[in-house]
C-alpha cells in the first residue's frame, strides 16, 4: 500500500526505474517513448552523463547554501550564461525551483517594479484565455485554463483576460493571417482603455501557447503589435516561456522568432531538462534599477531559490544545448516531426489542426473536420488518447478543454532534441495506432 498522494487517486500508474536516451523504463522492464518529455521538461533525455555529473560534482563541493546569507558560483555562472543569450535588454537573473515559482516571482516583481516608480495605482496584470502559467494562486490566477480554475474561483486574483491568438478558431473566413494578428492583438489595447492606461501593470502571455491549447503559435506581427501596445502605454510585457522556451521551439528563447524583446521573462521545464527542479525569471536592467535605487530589496523569496546543486544542473544544461547543437537540431528534428505528422494525420478526418514549432507541436483533435465541431465532452477523448498511447509504450500529452476550457481535445508533442529519425517514426506510429483505437 503506498502513503503517496498521487495526482489520480483511482489510477495505479507503473514505477519508472530506469531512463534511457528517449526512453523511460518502469519495473516490469516495458519501455515508453517519451513522447512529450513529460511535459515538455526532458530535452536532453534521461540519461545524460555529463549532466549526471555536474550534478555529483556540486553535491561533493556544496549542495546548499541559502541565499539569505550566501551567492554561489554555479548560481552566478548560470546567470551569466543566461543573460548572455537573453533577448536584448534582459540584465538580472532570479533563481527559483519551478515554473509556478517563475511567473509568481514575474507577477509580484511587476507590482514592486510600479510601487517603487511612484506609480502605487498600477495593480492590474491582463492575460488571456486558454493560456496556463502555473498552479500558485497568483498563477492560477493569470491563467486563463477554466478547468483548473474552476473549484479555486473563491479565491483567484482579479485578472482580466482576453482572447488568445488563436487562428484555427478565431481568424474569420478572408482575413489574411497578418490582419488576424493585428486584430487579436487590438483586443489589448481595447482591455488597457476600458481599465485605464495609469491602473494596469503588466501584460503576461506564452510566446507559443502550451498545455491549454496544445502548441498555438502566434499569428506573424502579433507580438510586434503586442510590444508597441505595452510601450504605448508603459506596461510591461512577460512572456511565459516555461514549457516552450530554452530551445523547445528551435530558438534558445521563442520570444526570439518573433523579434521582440520582453521586459520579463520566465523559463523552467527545460532549463533543468528534469535533472534538477529549476525555474528562472529574468527581468530588464530597467526593472532592477527601479529596485537597486529604491528600497533596495525584492519582497518575495523561497527557501530553494539559488539551489547549487540545482544551478550547476541548468548551467550544465543549457551549455549543452548550446556546445552541442541541440537548439538547432531541436528546430532540424522539429520539421521532420511536422512532416510526419502531416503525412500521417493531415487528411484524417477527426484531425482540426497540426501546429507548433521546433520539437512543441500539437494536434488538435475534431469530430467534424469540415465544421470544425469538437468531441462532446463526456466521450472524454483525451484521457482515452492518454491511455491508449501509454499501453503502445508511448508517452504523450493529450488534453481536454482546448476550445473554452470545456471543448475540444488536443494532443501535445515534445519529445527530447536526440530524438533520432527512427524514433520520430515509432512516434508517429504509436501514436497513430492510439488514435485509431479510441476514434
Amino acid at each position: 500500500m503506498s502513503h503517496i498522494f498521487p495526482r489520480n487517486c483511482r489510477q495505479s500508474p507503473p514505477v519508472a526505474v530506469g531512463g534511457d536516451g528517449c526512453y523511460l523504463i518502469d519495473a516490469s522492464g516495458k519501455r515508453y517513448l517519451d513522447g512529450s518529455g513529460g511535459a515538455a521538461v526532458s530535452c536532453l533525455g534521461h540519461s545524460d552523463k555529463a549532466i549526471v555529473a555536474a550534478i555529483k560534482a556540486q553535491a561533493d563541493t556544496l549542495a546548499f547554501a541559502h541565499t539569505g546569507f550566501f551567492t554561489s558560483e554555479p548560481a552566478e555562472q548560470l546567470a551569466d550564461l543566461l543573460v548572455a543569450n537573453a533577448p536584448t535588454g534582459i540584465d538580472r537573473v532570479y533563481l527559483v525551483s519551478g515554473g509556478s515559482e517563475a511567473t509568481e516571482a514575474a507577477i509580484k516583481l511587476a507590482r514592486q517594479y510600479w510601487v517603487e516608480k511612484g506609480e502605487p495605482q498600477r495593480g492590474k496584470l491582463i492575460a488571456r484565455k486558454q493560456s496556463y502559467h502555473g498552479n500558485t494562486i497568483g498563477a492560477l490566477s493569470a491563467g486563463g485554463n477554466e478547468w483548473r480554475r474552476a473549484q479555486f474561483a473563491p479565491l483567484l486574483l482579479d485578472i482580466s483576460h482576453i482572447d488568445p491568438c488563436y487562428e484555427y478558431r478565431l481568424r474569420q473566413d478572408g482575413e489574411s493571417l497578418e490582419d488576424y494578428g493585428l486584430r487579436a492583438a487590438q483586443a489589448l489595447e481595447d482591455e488597457i482603455l476600458r481599465l485605464g492606461p495609469d491602473t494596469v501593470m503588466a501584460f503576461m502571455a506564452e510566446p507559443v501557447v502550451g498545455a491549454t491549447a496544445g502548441a498555438v503559435p502566434p499569428a506573424p506581427g502579433y507580438f510586434k503589435r503586442i510590444r508597441e501596445i505595452c510601450d504605448r502605454y508603459g506596461v510591461l510585457l512577460i512572456l511565459d516561456e516555461v514549457m516552450c522556451g530554452m530551445g523547445r521551439t528551435g530558438t534558445l528563447f521563442a520570444c526570439e522568432q518573433d523579434g521582440v524583446a520582453p521586459d520579463i521573462v520566465c523559463i523552467a521545464k527545460g532549463l533543468g531538462a528534469g535533472y534538477q527542479p529549476i525555474g528562472a525569471m529574468l527581468c530588464s536592467a530597467e526593472i532592477y534599477a527601479a529596485i537597486e535605487s529604491g528600497s533596495g530589496f525584492f519582497q518575495h523569496g523561497h527557501t530553494y531559490i539559488g539551489h547549487p546543486t540545482a544551478a550547476a544542473a541548468g548551467h550544465a544544461v543549457v551549455s549543452a544545448l548550446l556546445d552541442r547543437g541541440l537548439v538547432q537540431r531541436a528546430q532540424q528534428q522539429g520539421e521532420k516531426l511536422a512532416e510526419r505528422l502531416n503525412d500521417r494525420f493531415g487528411q484524417h478526418p477527426h484531425v482540426g489542426d497540426l501546429r507548433g514549432r521546433g520539437l512543441f507541436r500539437g494536434i488538435e483533435l475534431v469530430a467534424d473536420r469540415d465544421s470544425k465541431a469538437p468531441f462532446d465532452p463526456s466521450q472524454g477523448v483525451a484521457g482515452k488518447l492518454k491511455k491508449a498511447a501509454f499501453e503502445q509504450g508511448l508517452i504523450c500529452y493529450p488534453m481536454s478543454g482546448t476550445i473554452d476550457g470545456r471543448t475540444g481535445d488536443h494532443v501535445l508533442i515534445a519529445p527530447p532534441f536526440i530524438i533520432e529519425d527512427t524514433q520520430l517514426d515509432e512516434l508517429t506510429d504509436k501514436l497513430g495506432r492510439a488514435m485509431d483505437a479510441v476514434i
